[in-house]
C-alpha cells in the first residue's frame, strides 16, 4: 500500500460518513414511492457505497431491448443521480462492509409482453455484498429496478442494505389519461410524463389524442384530418411520434392506450368531412333551443351517413396499427341530443319514430364489430351504458370484450358498472379529475360577478372544487362493492382535461397528486393494521416530490420545508 493510498481511504470513509451519517432529524425509515408491499430493513440499519464500477447483470441472455434499455437507464441512474434527501435516513457505518459491486437480475419470462394484468411483482434483496432482483417478467424487473433506484442517495452515492423486498400491485390497471385535442402538448412533454409514470410504477397512459377542439393525430389513411383539423401544422403527432412515445413506453414499463372519441366530441373533423358532422361550428348554448354540446366546440358524427363509417374505419385501422395496445379507447360520451337534432336526415328519421338511443346503437352496430375484429379490446366512457337521454342496452355491449370507464357518481356509477357484470376502470370526476377548481373557462360568464363570494367553495368548476392529494390518496375505488364486484375493477385514472393546461402548468397539474393514485392503486392507502396512512404518507410524499424535482419533473409542493425539517409540527389532532 501506498502512503497516499491511507489518506485517500480516510477521505473516502469521511464523505461516505459525511453523506450518508444520521444528522438532525434523521430517519430510520428508508423511502420508497410507491410504498412496497412488503420491505423489510434489518438492524442496525446500514448503508454501503455503490462502486463506481457498480453494474446489473442478467443471469440469463435475452433479447428483450426494453429490458436492456431499463437495465442501462437505471445503472446509470443510480451511479449519478446522488439525491440528497430532505431528511437523511439514520444509518449505521461500517467501514468493513466493501462497495456494492453488482445488481443480478433474473428473469422467469422475459419475452412476456406488456399487456394488462402482466404479472409486476418482483422480490428485491440487498445484503453487504450482494444485491438480486428476481421477477417473473420484464416488467416486474423494471419496477424493481425503479425501488433499488430511490435505495441509493448521496455523493458519493450509498445505498441501504440488510433491506428486503417483496412487492406486487393491488390493481392492474394504474393510469393517467392527458388531453391534447384542448390544448396541444409537444412530444417532449408526454415523454416526460411517461417517464415520470414509470418512476411511480404507473403503467397505462391513456392519450386522449383528439375531441371536437382539434385533430392532431396524423393518419396515413385520412391526412386531411390533421392537415385541416390540427391548431397549426406544428401542432400534430406524426407516425414517427407515435412510434417514439410508444417504444418509449415500452422501454419503462407504459402501455400508451389510444383514444379516439366518437360519436361525440368529434366538431374537429368537420373541417376535413364537413358532410359526416352534425352542429359543426355552431355555438353551443343557443339563446333558443337546446343544448348543442356539453361545451364550446360543437359537432357529432352521423350515425346514418355511410361515409362516417368509412372515414372512421380508415381512422380505427391506421389508430390500432400505429398502437400496439390491446385496448382500443372508442369514447362514446356526451351525446348530446340537441347536436344531432340540428340535422335534417336525423330529423326525419325521429320524426319517422326513431329514436336518438337507436341511432346511438347503429354507431355502435358499425364500428364495435370492426374493432373487434382488430383483436382489440373496447373501451368506453360509462355513458354508453348509463347515460339517462341516449344509451344502449347491455346486450349491445358483449361483457368479454367491453369495458367501461367511470367518470361521474363516484362509488354509485361504479357499482352500477360492476353488478352489471362488466369490467371498470374507474376515474370519479369527485376524485380523480386534476382539471378541476380551476374555474371554468368560457368567456361572458357572469357567475363571477358576486360580491358574496359564492363560487368560491368550486371556483366556478364544475367538478370543483380542485382534487387534492389527500383527495386523491383516500379514495376507494372499491367502496361499497362486494367481494366479486370487486373483482371486476380493473383499476383507475386520474384525467388532465386540458382545457386551462398546457406545456407551463403539465407537471404541476398532474405531479404529486398522480403520486398518490400511483401508492393507493399499488399497494393501497392502508396500514397493516387497516388504517388510512395519510398521515405517514405525507412525510414520504415530501420526500419523494422533492427526488421527482431534481430528476426533471415539475411536481408542486404539498407543505413547506419548514414541515418537513419539523416532523410531526405540522399535523392536525384527531
Amino acid at each position: 500500500m501506498t502512503k497516499r493510498e491511507p489518506t485517500l481511504l480516510l477521505l473516502l470513509q469521511l464523505l461516505f460518513l459525511l453523506s450518508c451519517s444520521c444528522l438532525t432529524h434523521s430517519t430510520t425509515i428508508i423511502n420508497v414511492w410507491p410504498k412496497p408491499r412488503n420491505l423489510t430493513w434489518t438492524p442496525p440499519y446500514q448503508a454501503t457505497l455503490i462502486a463506481s464500477t457498480f453494474t446489473i447483470t442478467t443471469t440469463t441472455p435475452h433479447h428483450n431491448k426494453h429490458l436492456s434499455a431499463a437495465v442501462t437507464r437505471i445503472q446509470n441512474l443510480v451511479k449519478t443521480e446522488h439525491h440528497h434527501p430532505l431528511v437523511p435516513p439514520g444509518v449505521n457505518i461500517s467501514t468493513n462492509l466493501p462497495p456494492l459491486e453488482s445488481l443480478t437480475l433474473t428473469i422467469v419470462d422475459p419475452d412476456a409482453g406488456l399487456v394488462h394484468d402482466v404479472d409486476e411483482s418482483y422480490t428485491l434483496s440487498i445484503l453487504p455484498s450482494l444485491a438480486t432482483l428476481t421477477a417473473n417478467t420484464t416488467w416486474g424487473a423494471m419496477r424493481g429496478l425503479e425501488t433499488f433506484s430511490q435505495l441509493a442517495w448521496g455523493r458519493p452515492t450509498c445505498i441501504a442494505v440488510g433491506v428486503h423486498v417483496w412487492d406486487s400491485p393491488i390493481y392492474a390497471h394504474r393510469g393517467i389519461m392527458v388531453d391534447t385535442s384542448r390544448n396541444y402538448y409537444p412530444l417532449k412533454d408526454l415523454l416526460r410524463t411517461v417517464e415520470a409514470m414509470s418512476m411511480n410504477k404507473l403503467n397505462v397512459f391513456h392519450w386522449h389524442v383528439t375531441d371536437s377542439h382539434s385533430f392532431p393525430l396524423v393518419l396515413p389513411s385520412e391526412p386531411t384530418l390533421a392537415e385541416k383539423g390540427a391548431y397549426a401544422s406544428h401542432m400534430v403527432y406524426s407516425p414517427e411520434d407515435v412510434k417514439t412515445i410508444v417504444e418509449f413506453g415500452l422501454d419503462r414499463g407504459v402501455r400508451v392506450l389510444p383514444e379516439i372519441d366518437s360519436p361525440g366530441h368529434t366538431g374537429s373533423w368537420a373541417l376535413a368531412y364537413p358532410d359526416i358532422v352534425t352542429c359543426a361550428n355552431m355555438f353551443w348554448w343557443p339563446a333558443e333551443g337546446d343544448l348543442l354540446a356539453a361545451e364550446p366546440g360543437t359537432g357529432h358524427l352521423n350515425p346514418l351517413n355511410p361515409k362516417t363509417y368509412q372515414v372512421l374505419k380508415n381512422v380505427i385501422r391506421d389508430t390500432t396499427t400505429l398502437f400496439p395496445e390491446q385496448f382500443y379507447h372508442s369514447g362514446a360520451d356526451e351525446v348530446i341530443p340537441g347536436c344531432w337534432k340540428t340535422d335534417p336526415t336525423i330529423q326525419k328519421y325521429l320524426s319517422d319514430g326513431g329514436t336518438l338511443s337507436q341511432l346511438l346503437e347503429k354507431f355502435i352496430n358499425n364500428t364495435l364489430p370492426f374493432i373487434l375484429s382488430l383483436n382489440r379490446t373496447v373501451v368506453y366512457w360509462e355513458d354508453v351504458l348509463l347515460d339517462d337521454t341516449v344509451h344502449v342496452p347491455s346486450t349491445m355491449l358483449p361483457k368479454e370484450h367491453v369495458i367501461l370507464q367511470t367518470w361521474n357518481n363516484g362509488h354509485n356509477n361504479t357499482k352500477k358498472l360492476v353488478s352489471s357484470g362488466y369490467r371498470t376502470i374507474v376515474s370519479s370526476s369527485q376524485f380523480y379529475y386534476l382539471d378541476c377548481g380551476h374555474g371554468d373557462f368560457v368567456g361572458n360568464n357572469s357567475i363571477y360577478d358576486d360580491q358574496n363570494g359564492n363560487v368560491k367553495d368550486d371556483g366556478g368548476s364544475w367538478c370543483g372544487p380542485f382534487k387534492t392529494w389527500q383527495t386523491i390518496y383516500d379514495y376507494d375505488i372499491a367502496y361499497g362493492l362486494s367481494e366479486e364486484e370487486a373483482k371486476l375493477v380493473l383499476g383507475g385514472e386520474v384525467a388532465l382535461w386540458s382545457e386551462q393546461a398546457d406545456t407551463p402548468v403539465l407537471d404541476a397539474r398532474i405531479w404529486p397528486r398522480s403520486c398518490a393514485l400511483a401508492e393507493a392503486l399499488w399497494s393501497g392507502n392502508r396500514d397493516e393494521k387497516g388504517r388510512k396512512r395519510y398521515a405517514e404518507a405525507t412525510d414520504r410524499l415530501n420526500e419523494w416530490r422533492s427526488r421527482m424535482v431534481s430528476r426533471g419533473i415539475g411536481a408542486e409542493p404539498i407543505q413547506p420545508l419548514w414541515c418537513v425539517r419539523n416532523p410531526g409540527m405540522c399535523n392536525t389532532v384527531q
